[in-house]
């Protein structure tokens, strides 16, 4: 396939209609690295008031290191996936105490970090270090899997085959906007269920041109019929209302774990008591909540 004339298209139309977003106006990589994490299943608007309230509080990996964990979860708060603020500052523990508080610049090096994976390292090296990686997010997967293998190509695809895609699409020069320029592609055109295909400056070189629409009118019963386990009472939904009741509580305040059932659960009961440990137990394992000497919690 010949990427030349999509990269003409996709980066003027970058060009006139990019997202202004402040991890965008840097290249410091400790900036750019809490922003890939913040991103991580949460949506752009909720992040950005959020990115710049962290980094006021956090300005850098010694600032995060040296934090009490308690407090780095309190300034996670609104962001939901609270386990990402215990492996952020782990990362900035690690890379103060190991690398002399210089994050690493490839990505095998960024990989070698626990806590960052495949697309972190990617996007970090390009966007801080100015390396030319292909990236793989959820856009970016579907922007390409859709003009290169089909308005499918996307679900069907291993991800091995995925990364090979996104290397084969990868410009020789201008990684840095064309990464970018994916991301802001299947956010604002490219859209998973209601594309623009008819306005898609990509459209006379697509595999999906025309296509997706009726693919998409064609998994609309299962779609629709298909549910999901709701997120309330649902075992993330009682994790997040344990840890924001925890944020609640003063530096030298504790609770009997009796009290917190009663108060994020309504009927909370002794019947209870084994499913409340067993949500405890794994946000201990976490780093998410403290038990202390006496019994009680609070927050680490």
């Amino acid at each position: 396939m010949t990427w030349e004339p999509i990269h003409s298209a996709v980066l003027e139309w970058y060009a006139e209609r990019a997202r202004d977003l402040p991890w965008r106006r840097t290249r410091d990589p400790y900036a750019i690295l809490v922003a890939e994490v913040m991103l991580q299943q949460t949506q752009v608007d909720r992040v950005v008031p959020k990115y710049q309230s962290f980094l006021a509080q956090y300005p850098d990996f010694a600032s995060l290191a040296g934090a009490a964990t308690a407090d780095v979860i309190r300034a996670w708060q609104g962001l939901g996936y609270n386990r990402r603020a215990v492996r952020l500052q782990r990362i900035a523990r690690a890379v103060v105490e190991e690398y002399g508080g210089a994050l690493p610049d490839t990505v095998a090096g960024l990989l070698r970090l626990e806590g960052i994976g495949r697309y972190t390292a990617a996007a970090v090296a390009c966007f801080a270090f100015g390396r030319s990686e292909p990236m793989l997010d959820t856009n970016v997967r579907r922007v390409l899997g859709r003009i290169a293998l089909g308005p499918d190509g996307a679900a069907t695809a291993t991800p091995a085959a995925l990364w090979a895609l996104a290397e084969e699409a990868l410009p020789v020069r201008d990684a840095y906007r064309w990464n970018q320029a994916l991301m802001d592609f299947g956010a604002g055109l490219c859209l998973e269920r209601n594309p623009r295909c008819p306005v898609c400056p990509a459209r006379p070189w697509c595999s999906s041109a025309g296509r997706v629409a009726p693919a998409l009118r064609e998994r609309a019963a299962p779609y629709h019929t298909k549910r999901e386990p709701p997120y309330v009472e649902s075992t993330r939904y009682y994790r997040g209302r344990i840890v924001d009741f925890l944020r609640g509580l003063g530096p030298d305040e504790s609770l009997a774990p009796a009290h917190l059932g009663a108060a994020i659960k309504p009927g909370f009961s002794a019947d209870d008591g084994q499913w409340l440990t067993d949500l405890l137990a794994g946000l201990v394992a976490d780093g998410l909540v403290a038990i202390r000497a006496d019994g009680t919690l609070t927050l680490p």
